[in-house]
């Protein structure tokens, strides 16, 4: 998000950025419930960056919506990891569910370390169009009678390294070895009377690719040029 075209029009993502925002500003009690349910009508309504910016605009740096992602990227670095591996500052650094839901998914950057709490509600964790700070990252969950559900893109190694208390964090994804130069997802922390979901997913793109070479009968293949053998072995559909 940028105040340089005000005209411009926000994505769902955009509004759910300063969502995630808002939220935290709650969490802290840097806003109370009033102005938090003003400010996130507001957010939801806005249409344009101009009608989102002043949403934030009294909200300290830390919690500000952090550097625009790129519309376009170079096309040399496109579909590979070396391209989505970008250091500097992650899009947002935690996000929070209190009786209600977080989602955090579409074009946003992976810091170091993205911490999420959910008590009575859930909230989803997309990295499938992502950008990463680093080569490793790590997602931290806290779900009190509630869930996180992280979904991780093929190639992508994943470790899950939470405790379950009359709860549980999923391993399925574990042991699946990752592509070169693809990051490492660490899912830790802590789940009562909750879960936390890990689950591993193409993308949309992706997805419509493998249709057309199928219908083509060519093999299957990522965007890094591997030939794939894997399916879903949980049956979802996205």
């Amino acid at each position: 998000m940028t105040d340089d075209a005000p005209e411009l029009r926000a994505s769902d993502a955009d509004r759910e950025r300063v969502a995630e925002v808002l939220r935290d500003a709650l969490a802290e009690g840097r806003l109370d419930m009033t102005e938090f349910e003003e400010r996130l009508d507001a957010t939801y309504q806005a249409r344009t960056y101009g009608e989102l910016a002043p949403i934030t605009r009294d909200l300290p740096v830390a919690y500000g919506t952090g550097p625009a992602v790129p519309m376009t990227k170079d096309p040399s670095t496109a579909g590979s990891w070396a391209g989505r591996i970008v250091g500097g500052e992650g899009s947002s650094a935690r996000a929070v569910a209190v009786m209600s839901g977080f989602q955090r998914r579409g074009r946003w950057t992976v810091p170091r370390r993205f911490d999420c709490f959910a008590f009575w509600g859930g909230g989803e964790v997309d990295l499938r169009e992502a950008d990463f700070v680093a080569g490793e990252v790590r997602i931290n969950c806290v779900a009190i009678m509630g869930g996180v559900n992280v979904v991780v893109p093929p190639g992508v190694e994943v470790v899950v390294r939470g405790i379950g208390v009359m709860g549980g964090f999923d391993q399925r994804e574990e042991g699946v070895p990752g592509e070169p130069g693809a990051p490492r997802v660490i899912v830790s922390g802590f789940a009562f009377w909750g879960g936390v979901g890990v689950e591993r997913k193409p993308t949309r793109a992706e997805r419509r690719r493998l249709k057309g070479e199928r219908r083509q009968g060519k093999p299957e293949r990522n965007p890094h040029g591997h030939e794939l053998h894997w399916r879903d072995p949980h049956g979802r559909k996205d």
